[in-house]
């Protein structure tokens, strides 16, 4: 999905409002679209020395309502992380959380090097690899102050499910007090759409080691349980590339230095709340990920996916 109206009368505040963030002198040169994300509208600027900026704007009335905490949220968080050099995130140069000044509630930041990339290629072991230290890592952060408790994205009440015992069985799993755990930073929404990579891997030749150079939307930042970070990403994985992966995201993230999750019940609860949040078919996600290349992810691919993980992480933990 390409935008071509940033030119046009509707943005006239906010490009006047990033033109007063940038240094003297400088101006905008040109710009484009990112893909690969459905919140926000996110675009890359390119001043007139070279410099490359990232503007991130609230535009859908759902998240439009919500963008004073969620950006106000990242703008904290950015802050709190910079200092951080094992978890690389863009630099804050300028945030409206309300609008104030701006079109759409908008948030203007550094551009981070690399790329995401979904694809099932030579470099996918490594690249999951690196996922689970960069979240083993992301977890170790100890705040001065606390981010908000977590939120569930979804209830027994509100999943939608294809039907069938199998589903009956998962949405008995969450119908429960939540476990008790020890909390800890979360990022909230880690996955291979939020993390840029550089260079290439050892299966796929090319050039530079492969590293991630970039960890991205920081806006849903929580405490709660490591679980559910590894839960969110897992479900993801399984995904992405098949219920054998996010099975085995767990494994990753410990063997990386991960905290010690859930046993059993208590981690399958985590496992199911979160995957669930996708049925009937996880079809919200296949939009950014087929504009990223990944044409195969059709609805019935993602929902055969889906009901495999499901399936799969009954049989391990129940």
């Amino acid at each position: 999905m390409a935008f071509d109206d940033f030119d046009g009368q509707e943005w006239a505040a906010t490009r006047a409002w990033v033109a007063k963030q940038l240094p003297e002198g400088r101006a905008v040169r040109n710009w484009t679209d990112l893909r690969g994300g459905w919140t926000s509208r996110m675009r890359r600027l390119t001043l007139d020395d070279g410099t490359d900026l990232v503007l991130r704007s609230f535009v859908k009335p759902f998240f439009r309502r919500h963008a004073p905490g969620l950006l106000s949220r990242e703008a904290e968080i950015l802050t709190l992380l910079a200092p951080y050099d094992d978890i690389p995130t863009p630099v804050l140069h300028a945030v409206d959380p309300t609008a104030e000044l701006t079109d759409h509630p908008s948030l203007l930041m550094s551009l981070l090097p690399g790329s995401v990339r979904v694809a099932e290629d030579a470099d996918l072991e490594e690249r999951l690899d690196l996922l689970g230290g960069q979240l083993a890592r992301i977890h170790a952060v100890v705040p001065d102050e606390r981010p908000r408790t977590y939120q569930a994205w979804t209830s027994p009440d509100r999943v939608t499910t294809p039907g069938g015992s199998l589903w009956e069985r998962a949405v008995d799993v969450i119908r429960r007090e939540a476990p008790a755990y020890e909390g800890c930073f979360l990022h909230r929404d880690f996955h291979p759409g939020n993390v840029l990579f550089t260079g290439a891997g050892a299966g796929a030749g090319g050039h530079g080691e492969l590293r991630i150079g970039g960890v991205v939307d920081w806006v849903e930042t929580s405490w709660g349980p490591a679980d559910l970070d590894v839960a969110h990403c897992s479900t993801t994985v399984a995904l992405l590339y098949g219920a054998e992966y996010g099975l085995g995201f767990r494994t990753r993230y410990e063997a990386r230095g991960g905290r010690r999750l859930s046993q059993d019940r208590d981690h399958l609860y985590w496992l199911l709340l979160d995957a669930l949040g996708y049925a009937p078919d996880a079809e919200k996600l296949a939009g950014p990920w087929r504009e990223l290349g990944r044409t195969d992810l059709t609805p019935d691919v993602l929902a055969a996916r889906l009901e495999a993980y499901v399936s799969g992480v009954l049989e391990r933990y129940a």
